[in-house]
């Protein structure tokens, strides 16, 4: 695999402040991320895995340091960053199809288009049959497919995961696990995937990037 820098991360430093605290969640954090690898970000629990891929996503600011994508920073979401949650964040009265064309419905793309793509990705994520379905009818892993199908239609360059499987029940993430190196392996994304699980981490990462007790930073990163 050939080692094309997509995302450079310098000097990341993220403190939180209120009247009653102020915690630092990274200090001084520098990372590169590779084209088309699939990233495993661990380490202790309020390390700032989180905050730190809300960064990535444009959906928190640092206090120093940057984030480039392609060379560009990053300073608000965009088009370009898919997440996915741990806790799926479908619209609840949206059916399969509606959620995963949400994306594209705000670009404005066409509704024949859409439904191409959103067919393409149904396929993808093994979701033909429950075009119609609601969440509340999916099960938890199927809630997951949708999620992950929804943030791909918007072809990202990068793919943002926290945790989406730390809520399944072991059977059902040994099959998402599966099912996601599965479409890692058909779409070439380069995928960011935090978790708090070291076998998850081995399993699934090209890389595994360590990080200390907060405020994070990284602590090791291990070819896997």
């Amino acid at each position: 695999m050939g080692r094309n820098t997509l995302i450079q991360i310098r000097g990341l430093s993220k403190v939180f402040e209120s009247d009653k605290a102020r915690v630092e969640a990274l200090t001084d954090l520098t990372l590169d991320v590779y084209q088309g690898e699939l990233l495993c970000i661990t380490g202790p629990t309020g390390c700032g895995k989180t905050t730190l891929l809300r960064i990535l996503a444009g959906l928190e600011s640092p206090n120093a340091g940057e984030v480039l994508l392609n060379g560009r920073a990053v300073s608000k979401p965009g088009a370009d960053r898919g997440f996915v949650f741990q806790e799926f964040a479908l619209f609840p009265w949206r059916s399969t199809r509606k959620n995963i064309e949400f994306g594209l419905e705000i670009k404005g793309t066409a509704p024949e288009k859409r439904q191409e793509v959103v067919d393409s990705y149904l396929k993808l994520v093994g979701l033909q049959g429950f075009e119609d379905a609601v969440p509340r009818q999916l099960s938890s892993g199927m809630k997951q497919r949708v999620a992950i199908a929804r943030a791909l239609t918007n072809d990202p360059e990068v793919l943002l995961m926290d945790e989406p499987f730390g809520s399944l029940d072991a059977q059902t993430r040994n099959i998402m696990q599966k099912e996601l190196l599965r479409i890692w392996a058909q779409t070439k994304k380069t995928v960011m995937f935090v978790t708090h699980s070291v076998d998850e981490a081995v399993y699934l990462a090209d890389r595994i990037v360590i990080l200390t007790a907060r405020p994070g930073t990284v602590k090791k990163v291990i070819e896997a």
